[in-house]
């Protein structure tokens, strides 16, 4: 990972939104995530795509379900940077919003798959 992919993944808002989920929560499922987003499903996973390739991302497979966390080789200053944008920004709009949703989904069933 270099300092100008990191970058360049955060320059969408909806891929901000995706790290700050992440980061309250430490891993969440695809389906977690588009839930919350409230948009469709190929979106979210274009924008994990986006994130995992420029090395923030780490993926895990639990049989049809595809987990995301922040990626344990990420360096220290960029931890500490993404920690500082979500704290920045969690109380804002739409980020608020996604909590939210993210909470409300977390109380009914889900079948989430990859």
């Amino acid at each position: 990972m270099n300092e100008q992919s990191l970058f360049e993944s955060l320059s969408d808002e909806t891929r901000r939104r995706i790290l700050v989920l992440i980061l309250k929560h430490e891993e969440l499922c695809v389906c977690e995530l588009f839930q919350a987003l409230d948009v469709p499903q190929p979106k979210v996973s274009r924008h994990l795509a986006v994130l995992r390739e420029a090395g923030v991302l780490a993926q895990r497979r639990e049989g049809t379900w595809v987990f995301y966390r922040l990626d344990p080789q990420l360096p220290a200053w960029a931890y500490r940077m993404l920690g500082l944008m979500a704290e920045g920004v969690e109380n804002g709009i739409p980020y608020r919003e996604d909590a939210e949703r993210l909470a409300i989904a977390a109380n009914r069933p889900v079948r989430c798959a990859a």
